[in-house]
């Protein structure tokens, strides 16, 4: 006996076009790629040490060539040299005098630097073992480097480094900004499609209010309220301000769904409102989430480094794309291009990709498309 044909699922069907597009597994690789390389960086395999001084500042690309004024002879300025430079003296400054007398008078006082003129000074001895602390804890490097494969920022921090370390800040503010965006979005167009009257009117009108005014004002009021910068600021930031275009397109499809049979029969055995909603309407919706959260990830992205660039962002001592662009703004000035160059390649390969990919699966998910 011949055993029944089963027809595939909608996933099945969605995954049997995607192998065929070279164009969409291409996009998935270089997707993924990023993603293993934000969990290398998240768990310190790569990019841990992107706020170590390794380089000159700015020192150039390695294909570039070294600065033969900086490097020297053997392609490495010492340290001990670099810090052993004399200080230029600038013969307009009219309190250089005065300034000289002072010094003078605090190196020859006992207790120089703690008390002067019957005033002492309360931090002091808190000072001194913060200095203390902080210069046992640096990592001492014997040599900087003159060149480095992706050159050096200001303060001589690999940009490939910080390239990848801040790839991790970027698309994690992308991934969880896009899930609580789909996700509030998901549960107002569920609710709203669903019920219709009163409350199909209520969550139109606050849909209105957010449509209204226009996004990068509304991401900016947001941010100002808030006062206060960190990626988890970003993400509220994005993900309250992000959810009208989830809610316009799932309140669509349960308006559609709520009047199918299969709804209806649910409905005669006893089914709950909720178990209507999202036992058995929303798997059949749930592609449109789906693409939905994919073409948010790649506008959040983007969105980051907006605000990050503006200054609304990261908070110092943390890096990411945007912070890096906010950087290079000033470098650019002086000549130095590889960290523009390095943020905005990385920053536009994987938007590139992850927007080829959205385009697949949406056509891939499309029932419509042959």
């Amino acid at each position: 006996m011949s055993k029944p044909h089963t027809s595939p699922g909608l996933w099945a069907l969605a995954w049997r076009r995607l192998r065929g597009d070279k164009i969409a597994m291409v996009s998935l690789a270089v997707v993924g790629a990023f993603f293993l390389l934000v969990l290398a960086s998240s768990g310190g395999l790569v990019g841990a040490n992107w706020e170590d001084e390794v380089a000159v500042s700015y020192a150039p690309p390695t294909f570039a060539g070294a600065d033969p004024v900086v490097a020297g002879v053997d392609g490495a300025i010492p340290v001990s040299d670099e810090r052993n430079l004399p200080t230029p003296v600038n013969v307009l400054d009219p309190l250089a005098d005065d300034i000289a007398e002072l010094r003078a008078q605090m190196g020859s006082s006992p207790s120089a630097g703690v008390e002067m003129y019957g005033v002492t000074d309360p931090l002091a001895d808190d000072i001194t073992a913060l200095r203390g602390t902080m210069g046992k804890a640096k990592k001492v490097i014997a040599h900087k480097a003159a060149t480095l494969p992706f050159g050096a920022d200001k303060w001589g921090h690999d940009v490939l480094q910080k390239t990848i370390k801040g790839g991790e800040t970027s698309i994690v503010v992308g991934l969880v900004a896009a899930l609580l965006a789909v996700v509030l979005g998901t549960i107002f167009g569920a609710v709203s499609g669903y019920f219709g009257g009163l409350v199909d009117d209520f969550f139109n009108w606050f849909y209105s209010i957010f449509t209204s005014i226009p996004s990068i004002l509304m991401i900016l009021t947001v941010a100002a309220v808030l006062q206060q910068k960190g990626v988890l600021t970003i993400v509220l930031i994005l993900g309250l301000t992000g959810w009208t275009g989830p809610y316009r397109l799932i309140r669509a499809e349960y308006i559609k769904h709520k009047a199918r049979e299969y709804v209806m029969a649910a409905d005669a055995i006893g089914a709950s409102h909720w178990r209507k909603m999202f036992s058995h309407i929303f798997p059949n919706v749930s592609h449109v989430a789906l693409v939905q959260m994919s073409i948010l990830v790649v506008g959040f992205i983007k969105a980051e480094v907006i605000l990050s660039f503006l200054g609304f962002g990261v908070p110092v001592g943390t890096v990411s794309w945007g912070s890096m662009l906010n950087e290079a703004q000033n470098e650019l000035i002086l000549g130095k291009w590889w960290q523009l160059t390095a943020a905005a390649t990385a920053m536009a390969v994987l938007v590139t990709a992850f927007s080829l990919f959205t385009d697949a699966l949406r056509d891939a998910l499309d029932p419509k498309v042959k």
